[in-house]
């Protein structure tokens, strides 16, 4: 069933409040909750100023016991102004009127008795206008451009000088696809509304190109990353290799368009990394793994990741930067969660919402710098958990692991008396 009202149903709404039905009567018939009907008769309802059978439209509150005339000063006007539709606006005594019925359920005159001989301003609901307006409101809400001032900048900077050097978007977007992040067509359809404030001049060919539609998919370095990586596959791996163990990765998003954490967790032990990318993109996720290739060395890196299983976010998209050295030998296997199923990595979801303590949804990451978020992580780990025997996360990774673990990934423990999970912690890090 449609969410959105349509033209037949919109008919349906102005009918019933001719019929003087309920809000809770039209939902009913239209399989549709009574607000659903109440916010749409408010928001598409139309003025209109027009009077009734044998009277003009006036809406002043002394109209009735008014003798003036010709306020107006139109020459040849001979009607007393109660009953001249101008007056109203010439008038320095008029007081404007207004219907009280109009402040209540159905907020609309349609089905008002006395429309017919009510001269103020009226509030009517008509279905084809209402209908035109919705259809307008969702174009414009579907154009532009679906990204923040910072993300636009950030793509202007790589992009600009490129197109400057005589580059098509092609190019550009095929060599730098895990930061751009965008297909080769969202490239030019942001260009045709002047974002990149470049013009024909500097993309020859431009005039070539027949004017594209917008698609909003989300953009994929790899589209086929999913074959033979899906959850299914995933557990089917699990079962044919006895004690695998298992990373979860995610990332934790500030403001939009500002810097976001790149978490990994390991629910054999409940311990979590962060780290913090200038970018949503995923060359900053592959960065943060050949670095962690590096400082844990390859025996080190395949013990701790065997297996991740993350979710299909754009960045997680190139699996297979990741999975091998240099293209050739296999160091981790990525599997990705079913579409809109983060219950399938449960723990470092519940994991994230120790981080939310401290750093609460909506605040921005943009202050923050890798040391600070380390310290965080740290005051998570050293929390003893009931499900571990009240033992911290930190504890019993190092048990697993060993410390030569725990110093190479830059982890410290926290007394258990000095943790801090509030945003009072940011205090001591910004």
């Amino acid at each position: 069933m449609s969410k959105h009202l349509t033209l037949d149903d919109r008919i349906v709404i102005e009918n019933s409040l001719k019929e003087r039905k309920s809000f809770k009567e039209i939902g009913r018939s239209l399989n549709k909750d009574c607000t659903t009907i109440s916010k749409e008769v408010r928001k598409h309802r139309e003025e209109l100023k027009k009077g009734a059978w044998g009277n003009a439209f006036n809406a002043c509150l002394h109209r009735v016991f008014c003798d003036e005339m010709r306020v107006c000063g139109k020459e040849g006007c001979h009607k007393r102004c109660k009953n001249c539709p101008y007056c109203n606006s010439y008038c320095s005594d008029f007081e404007e009127e207004k219907c009280q019925q109009l402040n209540k359920p159905p907020y609309v005159c349609n089905g008002c008795k006395k429309r017919t001989r009510c001269t103020l301003v009226k509030q009517v609901y008509v279905a084809t206008s209402a209908h035109e307006k919705y259809q307008t409101v969702l174009s414009e809400s579907r154009s532009g451009i679906n990204i923040t001032e910072e993300e636009l900048q950030q793509l202007r900077n790589i992009i600009v000088p490129l197109i400057k050097q005589g580059q098509s978007f092609h190019h550009i977007s095929v060599n730098n696809a895990d930061t751009i992040m965008m297909s080769e067509k969202t490239l030019y359809n942001y260009n045709d509304i002047g974002a990149f404030g470049i013009t024909n001049i500097d993309l020859p060919r431009k005039v070539r190109y027949r004017k594209r539609k917008k698609r909003g998919n989300v953009y994929k370095v790899d589209k086929k990353c999913r074959i033979n990586r899906t959850f299914d596959d995933f557990k089917e791996y699990l079962h044919n290799q006895q004690n695998c163990t298992y990373a979860q990765m995610d990332t934790v998003e500030g403001t939009k368009g500002g810097k976001v954490l790149l978490t990994i967790h390991f629910p054999q032990s409940s311990f979590m990394l962060a780290y913090l990318r200038d970018a949503n993109d995923s060359k900053s996720v592959t960065l943060i793994f050949e670095k962690l290739f590096s400082s844990l060395g390859a025996d080190n890196f395949e013990k701790l990741f065997p297996v991740i299983l993350t979710d299909n976010g754009s960045e997680f998209s190139n699996p297979k930067a990741i999975e091998f050295i240099d293209g050739t030998k296999q160091r981790t296997r990525i599997f990705y969660c079913d579409p809109q199923s983060p219950f399938q990595k449960p723990e470092i979801e519940n994991n994230h919402e120790m981080l939310r303590r401290i750093i609460p949804k909506g605040t921005s990451l943009n202050n923050f710098d890798q040391s600070q978020i380390d310290l965080i992580i740290n005051h998570i780990n050293s929390y003893a958990r009931e499900s571990l025997n009240n033992k911290s996360p930190y504890e019993v990774f190092t048990f697993i692991y060993g410390t030569d673990v725990t110093e190479k990934l830059g982890v410290e423990p926290i007394p258990p008396n000095n943790i801090v999970l509030t945003p009072n912690l940011q205090n001591k890090t910004i």
